[in-house]
């Protein structure tokens, strides 16, 4: 099973809208194995496809608890709230840094497997922030896109500076 490279804040495509997923094969498969596989690696608990370069609407997500891996195609949160909470965050794009975003608690979502099945899934808290973190992917949107502008500075700030330091 090959390893994906995780594309970096600044890469075109993470901030594109990504396509819908019309196939569904061995391909697509593929591309899942093989972004769970990334996500291990990477030792993160998400991973969208725009994230590994590709402008496709497909998610994993492995809190690596008591709920099981999710492969979600063409995801869409048909429900939000009531409530709202801010989750830490940190993302694989955007490495070393983290912030504190204001997300809904419980959400649900209806998407394709990755054979086509039509899925509907009632998540709540981490499970609920993480979906939501991967979806914004599929959007082109950040989690620092989520933080006051202030926050973001500081954020943005350090993840230079990190950056600049594994440069060296």
């Amino acid at each position: 099973m090959r390893e994906l490279t995780i594309q970096l804040l600044g890469a075109a495509v993470l901030r594109q809208r990504a396509a819908e997923v019309e196939v569904f094969d061995d391909g697509l498969r593929d591309l899942i194995q093989a972004m769970f596989r990334t996500m291990y690696l990477s030792d993160g608990q998400g991973l969208a496809a725009p994230q590994v370069g590709l402008s496709q609407r497909v998610i994993v997500v492995d809190l690596r608890d008591d709920s099981k891996p999710l492969a979600l195609v063409n995801p869409v949160i048909v429900k939000r709230g009531p409530a709202r909470e801010k989750f830490k965050e940190g993302c694989l794009s955007i490495p070393g840094v983290t912030g504190l975003v204001e997300r809904d608690v419980r959400i649900t979502v209806e998407a394709r497997s990755p054979d086509g099945e039509p899925l509907r899934i009632e998540a709540e808290g981490n499970l609920a922030d993480c979906i939501q973190h991967e979806v914004d992917h599929l959007e082109g949107v950040l989690f620092i896109d989520h933080l006051s502008p202030l926050e973001r500075q500081l954020v943005l700030k350090r993840y230079r500076k990190l950056r600049k330091r594994e440069e060296a």
